[in-house]
Order: structure tokens, then C-alpha cells, then sequence
């Protein structure tokens, strides 16, 4: 079975404990290959890791989730980004997602969470088929 490779990035430790219960009840096929709380940082580990899937906070201290996604469509650039963030500013997810992220995703609104990872990980499946 094919395991994706998955990157949390979020300044809260609390919240990436979440993210990797939730990812590991609904997916058997995923496999958190690193953590990281700062933008740099997560730079960094999706150049050694080259993960499958980033999921990437807004607020991020060093270097914001944006300025990070740009950053890494050059260093890991099969790696799908979702952002999951409390920001919800149309200007903002506007912008987040014009650095060529799969998706964004509110915090309040993680019901639509597993959605958003379930459709990047077919597409990635896709894109490393050659489909």
C-alpha cells in the first residue's frame, strides 16, 4: 500500500497533536514524517523530507505560512500545501492560495478538513502516477 508522507507546520504544539490523531484515525495510509513550529523550520524539513502533503499555518512565527509556500514550490515542489489557519479574511485566503496551494481551510471549519486532505492525496497519487 502506497504511504503518503505528510508535513504538520503550526506555531501550536496542541493543534499538530490534533492534526496527527485525526490524520492517524482517518487514514491508514499516512505517515507524519515531521513537525515544525516556525516557517523556516518547516522550509528546512520539506527539503530533506519532501513530503507528499504540507499542511501549513497562516501565523507562523519567522516566516509566515505565505512567504513559506512560496519558498517551498521551488524546494519541494511535488508536495501538495493545504493552509489551516483561524485567519478568514478573503484577501488572505485569496493570496495564500494564489502560491499555488491545494486548498485553505478555516480552523473553525475542520468538519471540511478531512475533505480537503482526502481530495490532495488523490491528486498526488495521481500526480505520482503520471496521470
Amino acid at each position: 500500500m502506497e504511504r503518503f508522507r505528510v508535513l504538520l507546520v503550526d506555531d501550536f504544539q496542541s493543534w499538530r497533536h490534533c492534526l496527527r490523531s485525526l490524520l492517524q484515525q482517518h487514514r491508514d495510509d499516512v505517515e507524519i514524517v515531521g513537525e515544525s513550529s516556525d516557517g523556516l523550520q518547516a522550509i528546512e524539513l520539506a527539503q530533506e523530507l519532501q513530503p507528499d502533503l504540507i499542511l501549513l499555518d497562516i501565523g507562523l512565527p519567522k516566516l509566515d505560512g505565505i512567504a513559506t509556500a512560496r519558498r517551498l514550490r521551488g524546494l519541494s515542489p511535488h508536495s501538495k500545501i493545504i493552509f489551516v489557519s483561524e485567519e478568514s479574511s478573503a484577501e488572505l485566503i485569496t493570496e495564500a492560495l494564489a502560491t499555488g496551494a491545494q486548498d485553505y481551510i478555516v480552523k473553525t471549519n475542520a468538519s471540511r478538513l478531512l475533505s480537503a486532505i482526502d481530495a490532495a492525496l488523490v491528486a498526488q497519487e495521481l500526480t505520482l502516477s503520471g496521470v
